[in-house]
Order: C-alpha cells, then sequence, then structure tokens
C-alpha cells in the first residue's frame, strides 16, 4: 500500500553536469560522458533505494532533457540549426531543435540506462519518456505542415518511435513505462480530442503497467510565475482527466502539494491508479512525514488506498542534490506513517 516512487528525474551531480540548471551542459564528452552518466545513475539508484523508495527510477540521468535525451536518437531531426521557439504557450523560450524530413530512430534509446537499472535493484523499476503531445511543443516544424492536422500526424509519427523503445524497455524488464505530458495541462481541449489518442498509441502492446504525468511543470521561475497567474483554483485536469478515465493508460500522475488543485478532481480518474504529487518541486523547504501523510490522507477521501501511488509534483533536476536527498526521505518515511494511520 502506498508504493512510492519519484515523477522521474533528479539533479546530476556536479561532476557530470553543470547543477541546477534544467538544460544543464555535460562535464565531459564521448567515452569519459557514458561512464559518468552510468556512475550517477548508479549513484540515484543506491540514493533512492537508502531513501526508502519502494519503485527505483534512473533519474534520467543520462539526458540533458527530459524530452531532447529521446529526441537525439530520432533521424529526421536538425540539432545543428536550433532556432529560439515559444513552447507551452509560450510560457517560456528554449532553444529546439527543426524536424526536417520523416522520423525514424537511429537504433535503442535508453538501453544503457534501463538495463543498468533492471540489473542493480531488486525492487520494482519505472523508465519515462516524453509523451507525443510535449514532444511536438518542444520541436520547431518544418516538415509536417502547419496547423493543427500537422500537429497530429507529428504526433503520431513520435508516437509510434515511442512505442518501439516502449516495446523494447519492456523487454529490458522495465515494469512501469510513463509517458510525461505536461502540455496537457496547456492545451486542455486538444489532448482530449487528440492528445490521449497519440499517447495510447505510444503505449500501444505494452503488457507492463503504463502511466502518464500530468503537473504543472518544474519548480523554474517561468513556471511558477504562470502558475500565480492560475488563480485561487486550478482546474485544467478537470478537462483532460475524463478522457484518461477511459483511455488504456492505467496510472495517471498528478500535482497535489502546494498546489490549488481541487483534491475532489481525483474522482474523476475512477478506475485507474493515481500517482499523488506529495512532494513540492518548486521549494527547497523539506516536507515533513506528517505533511505527506496527511496530503495522502486528503487524497484517500477521492482514490481507494490500494490505488493511492505518493509521488513527487514533477521531477526534481533543477534542485540541489542535498535537497532532493531529503526531499526523497521524507517521502518514504511520510507513506511510512500514512501506512501506520491506515
Amino acid at each position: 500500500m502506498f508504493a512510492t516512487s519519484i515523477a522521474g528525474s533528479l539533479p546530476k551531480p556536479e561532476w557530470l553536469a553543470e547543477t541546477q540548471k534544467l538544460w544543464p551542459q555535460w562535464k565531459a564528452e564521448g567515452d569519459a560522458l557514458r561512464q559518468a552518466k552510468a556512475d550517477a545513475t548508479l549513484l540515484w539508484i543506491k540514493a533512492q533505494e537508502d531513501a526508502g523508495l519502494d519503485i527505483i527510477g534512473d533519474g534520467e540521468q543520462a539526458r540533458q532533457h527530459f524530452v531532447h535525451g529521446f529526441l537525439e536518437q530520432v533521424e529526421g531531426i536538425d540539432f545543428e540549426n536550433k532556432v529560439k521557439m515559444g513552447i507551452r504557450n509560450n510560457r517560456y523560450d528554449a532553444m529546439v531543435p527543426q524536424v526536417v524530413s520523416a522520423l525514424k530512430l537511429k537504433g535503442r534509446v535508453h538501453a544503457m540506462e534501463a538495463q543498468l537499472l533492471r540489473a542493480h535493484t531488486k525492487k520494482k523499476i519505472k523508465f519515462t519518456l516524453p509523451g507525443p503531445m510535449t514532444i511536438v511543443d518542444t520541436v520547431a516544424d518544418r516538415f509536417y505542415g502547419e496547423g493543427n492536422e500537422g500537429r497530429i500526424k507529428m504526433a503520431m509519427a513520435f508516437a509510434e518511435l515511442l512505442n518501439q523503445e516502449a516495446l523494447a524497455l519492456q523487454a529490458d524488464g522495465v515494469d512501469i513505462i510513463q509517458f510525461d505530458e505536461p502540455a496537457f495541462n496547456v492545451y486542455m481541449e486538444e489532448a482530449a480530442d487528440w492528445g490521449v489518442k497519440a499517447l495510447e498509441r505510444a503505449a500501444q502492446g505494452l503488457t507492463c503497467t503504463t502511466a502518464v504525468h500530468i503537473c504543472y511543470g518544474y519548480g523554474i521561475k517561468a513556471n511558477v510565475d504562470w502558475k500565480n497567474t492560475l488563480g485561487h483554483e486550478w482546474r485544467q485536469y478537470e478537462k483532460i482527466f475524463p478522457a484518461l478515465a477511459k483511455s488504456s493508460i492505467d496510472q495517471v500522475s498528478l500535482e497535489c502539494f502546494h498546489s490549488h488543485v481541487p483534491m475532489d478532481l481525483i474522482a474523476l480518474l475512477e478506475g485507474k491508479d493515481v500517482m499523488v504529487g506529495v512532494i513540492d518541486v518548486a521549494s527547497d523547504t523539506i516536507e515533513t512525514p506528517e505533511e505527506v501523510a496527511d496530503t495522502i490522507g486528503k487524497a484517500l477521501k477521492f482514490v481507494n488506498k490500494d490505488r493511492l501511488f505518493p509521488c513527487t509534483n514533477c521531477g526534481l533536476a533543477p534542485m540541489s542534490r542535498e535537497v532532493a536527498l531529503k526531499k526523497l526521505e521524507a517521502l518514504a518515511k511520510g507513506a511510512a506513517l500514512a501506512r501506520a494511520r491506515m
């Protein structure tokens, strides 16, 4: 009951990459970089186990960014000539690669991390991939065409590639494959219309547990500023949860702690496992076990105890390593306290 996990990313050690940045530069290259990525992955596997988490991830240590880490292994994308583009409905500007031809995987994308993860923990493992709609929102298109029709066509093309890697990850022994779709909280009508269909295409044929993570973004200034404009109640989930409840996806991850999301929106996910965000990724303040257990208790009014999975609100990549470690411990201790209360 209340099996704990992270949403996905964890801070990169300073010997691997720049610290406390969402788009950090690597500190090495070639074979040295590959070894450093593997070393950092092993470090965080052990750290998650030591913290007491139940489901272990790779911490996304081998990826510069949660979207671009996948795109780097896709043919048809020009990384040499990045362009500045507003993403997440122009919430912030980013330098993004351009889609210039038909998309095709160069080969395996995350074999090293997934196989390392499976070999070094006996616990259940979760692996994250960017969702097709969020990928579309994080690249510039020069091939599929303008307008919604072009976006849908490109999303389905990415979904097919994601599916190829997801099936390979399942063969590597991954127990849970999670697709990250922060764009679902921005383009709500499109998400319900075609975003969920693209997501299901990415998960097609998987027999492991499938999940989708929808949050309000990393704890960076642009996201914090955006949240401050959303008013007293954040009801974005209300538009997409009914479509997800009808979908084939098994689990839905949402942001709860220190947010203005009405907890009763969880009831819209009837029949699904719910990963409840109980750790704030926009604050360095360490949650107490009591705060974590209290958030779990509030969520239990709207989801059965056997379907509730405490999680972080989002990734911890831009945080300091020390703060992230303490937050992982708080997550595990809070879940243990909630079990004791039950």
